[in-house]
């Protein structure tokens, strides 16, 4: 693999992709900063960070600025990459925290990028060029075995007894649990002291008994000293922080030294932002939050970080809010990553470049519909074709109506194969009631809730052995994921990545390798019974049947009950994959 890196402004030059064929650069100064133009002949273009509208960006224009978009997300990203691969073996990442702009014609590329930017060249193999990104970016962690296991969560566990009446459904039902996430357990105002003692009793002694039962604890997080609203009570504690920020300087300010502070019409919208690049703030924060980690706390949910919204905005090191929007969410997890204790994971919605250092990332918000669900494969396939090894998303959709239970089968088949397997929900009767109702009574997304809600006796043993098989495939996924972080290669791998020598792969959206040897074709339509797999050249095993198939064609695979999976033979973690021991 070839690499160059060139601070603008530049020479015209050209790079030589694996293939022969040319990239020509050149470089035009504006008011805004600069033009690059790249002539290059390229039949797709992958990475960008996570996006939901598409895979393949030809023809299409990126945005790379972080922002916040409840639901139907289109062309907005909670975590944008100034970075891009092509077919032809062109890769190109543009160091800036700034927004920028990519154009993506067939047969040109122009970028308009800020002063002060530079400008990194690649030429190789898709996985020669990921990996010389996220070296470039910072080293990849593995997180702790348990993540790969079944989560549960929902908003709507505000109490232990809640918590624990959902695990007790779940143990009864013989599901499997790793990973509980509790979003509603803090006092809602300064987000590291429990909601109440009548709620939440003897904490320590709840986490103890989740352990015991092999379950791990994740809680909410959000960086904020919160702005409370007229109808919340007062807080001393947060009036207390808030003293302190204000008279420390530990949150975000503005250029005339007052405090920044989330615009009107925002998320948390008045509340002051913590600036993780002051040492005394960090070490504030983060001791408020020791109590957690002693009483075995096993991880974060750190929720939103795009709260960066002017350009106005100053941070103690220097850093300006026209980067910091940008730069923001990395401040935020990186600052959560490096407190983690040994056997401690982190679960992030928002990010930037290095979103492979805080090491896991989740798809956020999505409504239960099947337009949704493709949404949700295009974001996790973009993070991985921009170097993030760990993803998830909310099975059959974080909000509005319940899913409808053939969707919810379908997308946690989908999960059981992604590096995350997650099923969580909403608030009762959404977070926007007026605007996008959700249901009015328990809208929890457990798969019993779902039988309950749609009268399917049966349906929670049909979604139960997609549970069991995950809970089998762990040896695998664990294997599969070591190997990412020390070769810097994603988990799930887009066709164009994994085949990058057929050019067959290139316009193939809805299949993926997950790991070395399986290779995934969910099923994202309502009503479908069989589809079409494209196989690449090689031999292959269908996982459920054994049959052997042979690569290079089109299979065509009923999956009314199944989503077609089929193993890659000759990959060296196959033997690590289950002889499955119940019907599917």
């Amino acid at each position: 693999m070839d690499y160059y890196a060139y601070k603008l402004p530049c020479r015209a030059f050209t790079a030589t992709c694996p293939n022969g064929l040319p990239a020509h650069f050149t470089c035009t100064g504006t008011s805004d900063g600069f033009e690059v133009h790249i002539t290059h002949e390229y039949a797709g273009v992958f990475g960008l960070g996570e996006r939901y509208d598409a895979l393949n960006y030809l023809g299409k224009i990126a945005v790379n600025a972080v922002e916040e978009k409840f639901c139907r997300q289109g062309d907005k990203t909670y975590c944008p990459m100034p970075f891009f691969w092509t077919d032809s073996g062109l890769g190109v990442y543009a160091q800036t925290a700034r927004v920028t702009r990519f154009e993506f014609d067939r047969g040109a590329i122009t970028l308009y990028l800020p002063a002060n930017c530079t400008l990194h060249v690649f030429s190789g193999l898709p996985e020669e060029i990921v990996a010389a990104y996220m070296r470039l970016t910072g080293e990849p962690v593995l997180p702790p075995d348990w993540v790969f296991g079944p989560w549960i969560s929902a908003n709507r566990w505000d109490s232990r007894e809640k918590l624990e009446h959902a695990l007790a459904e779940a143990e009864e039902l013989g599901f499997p649990v790793s990973v509980a996430v509790i979003e509603a357990w803090s006092d809602e105002a300064t987000f590291y002291r429990f909601r109440s003692d009548d709620l939440w009793p003897e904490p320590g002694e709840m986490i103890e008994r989740l352990h015991e039962k092999g379950i791990h604890l994740v809680l909410w997080q959000i960086p904020v000293y919160k702005q409370l609203e007229p109808h919340e009570a007062p807080n001393s504690q947060l009036e207390r922080d808030w003293d302190e920020a204000m008279q420390r300087g530990l949150c975000v300010k503005n250029a005339d030294g007052t405090p920044y502070r989330i615009p009107e019409g925002h998320w948390f919208a008045d509340s002051l932002v913590p600036d993780f690049t002051n040492p005394e703030t960090v070490e504030s924060w983060f001791s408020r939050r020791e109590y957690l980690t002693g009483l075995g706390v096993d991880g974060f949910k750190t929720d939103g970080g795009e709260f960066i919204l002017s350009d106005d905005a100053r941070f103690f090191d220097g850093t300006t809010g026209a980067e910091g929007r940008n730069l923001y969410p990395q401040m935020y997890t990186g600052a959560y990553t490096e407190h983690l204790r040994p056997g401690q994971a982190l679960f992030s919605r928002a990010g930037y470049v290095g979103a492979h250092t805080t090491p896991i990332l989740w798809a956020g918000d999505q409504v239960s519909t099947f337009d949704e669900l493709r949404s949700q494969l295009n974001a996790g396939l973009s993070a991985s074709a921009s170097g993030v090894i760990f993803w998830g998303f909310d099975i059959g959709g974080f909000a509005g109506e319940l899913p409808p239970p053939e969707l919810y089968l379908r997308a946690t088949q989908l999960a059981c194969f992604a590096p995350i397997m997650q099923w969580h929900s909403e608030p009762d009767g959404g977070q926007f009631r007026l605007l996008q109702p959700g249901m009015e009574g328990n809208n929890e997304r457990s798969p019993w809730n779902i039988e309950r809600a749609f009268g399917l006796t049966g349906y929670t043993e049909q979604v139960r052995r997609w549970h069991l098989l995950r809970a089998e495939l762990q040896p695998y996924i664990r294997a599969e994921a070591a190997k990412c972080v020390e070769n810097c290669r994603p988990l799930m791998r887009p066709m164009a990545y994994a085949f990058p020598e057929d050019r067959r792969c290139i316009g193939i959206d809805d299949e993926y390798m997950f790991g070395d040897a399986l290779l995934v074709a969910p099923i994202l339509r309502e009503g479908v019974s069989e589809r079409e797999v494209y196989l690449p050249d090689g031999e292959w095993r269908d996982f459920y049947t054994g049959e052997r198939v042979p690569g290079g064609s089109v299979y065509t695979r009923g999956c009314a009950e199944v989503v077609p999976v089929f193993i890659r033979e000759g990959a060296n973690s196959s033997p690590l994959l289950p002889e499955l021991s119940h019907e599917i």
